[in-house]
């Protein structure tokens, strides 16, 4: 069992080795990178590639780590009570049982997302610790004991917003996914737009990493951003030689919506072709 990438994901060497690695230890594979360097969707690629379920948990700034376990709603109990309904005399009724507890009861091995686990509160990941160690945890209200079947894989995803506790860390197998080069944005480029013009994609991918490396940008636009613009190039049909033939008076490129995400950025491309126009005048 292998993960090598798949027809809609790919995964260079080193994503390979982390992910067979992580397998391999039995361990959580925590993965870190840029927004929009396809971390949450290497998780669904993987379930995919492996024919396996897939069970995602994304966690919000108010989640709780117990969330992933289950929750007891003692108040509509409390109000049926009050009702008189039958339901009150089985606690079980009120029992929601959470992603954790989905993938420990998976009939079969499953992939459990955590995804951008630095959103929540700094202690959310160490109160996890031993769930993810034993694969078990202990429901009171039903004094039962609940332990997973088959051990799922477990993606856990961090945007770097926060520290995580060493503790939690020691317990992982971790791997960056860097920022692709162009080469492995061109492979994919391939996989997302098979046929397309490949001069269009030469020449986006120059104003792109172009872009990146403007000083000062708040956000850098990412691969998903990139993608979101070659779609609307392709559809608008806009010809190669427009982005080939730009020059640094004109630093903003064409359907720049798509690349960037706020006005600073917009008013810095724009600062510095009026800088390179009157350079231009000047000299």
């Amino acid at each position: 069992m292998k993960f090598t990438g798949s027809d809609h994901y790919v995964a260079t060497p080193d994503l390979q080795m982390a992910v067979n690695a992580a397998i391999t230890l039995q361990r959580p594979l925590l993965i870190k990178g840029e927004p929009g360097t396809g971390k949450t969707m290497l998780a669904e690629e993987l379930a995919k590639a492996l024919d396996m379920p897939l069970i995602s948990w994304h966690i919000k700034s108010t989640t709780k780590a117990h969330q992933g376990l289950y929750e007891y709603d003692a108040v509509s109990r409390l109000r049926d009570s009050q009702l008189g309904d039958e339901k009150v005399l089985d606690i079980r009724n009120y029992i929601k049982k959470g992603k954790l507890w989905e993938a420990f009861e998976s009939e079969r091995q499953a992939v459990l997302l955590i995804d951008e686990i630095d959103k929540a509160d700094i202690e959310f990941p160490n109160d996890l610790l031993l769930e993810l160690d034993r694969m078990e945890f202990y429901v009171y209200e039903t004094q039962e004991r609940i332990q997973a079947r088959t051990r799922p894989i477990v993606v856990i995803t961090s945007n770097n917003e926060k520290e995580l506790p060493d503790a939690f860390l020691r317990r992982c197998f971790f791997h960056y996914i860097n920022f692709p080069d162009a080469d492995t944005m061109k492979q994919i480029i391939d996989v997302h737009f098979p046929g397309v013009q490949q001069q269009l994609v030469h020449n986006a991918l120059e104003v792109f990493f172009d872009l990146r490396k403007v000083p000062g940008l708040k956000k850098k636009p990412s691969t998903s951003e990139l993608l979101d613009w070659l779609k609307l190039l392709v559809a608008d049909d806009i010809p190669p030689d427009v982005l080939q033939n730009r020059d640094s008076s004109s630093a903003i490129p064409p359907l720049y919506g798509a690349l960037l995400k706020n006005e600073q950025d917009v008013q810095l491309l724009q600062k510095l072709a009026f800088m390179a126009r009157r350079s231009g005048l000047g000299g």
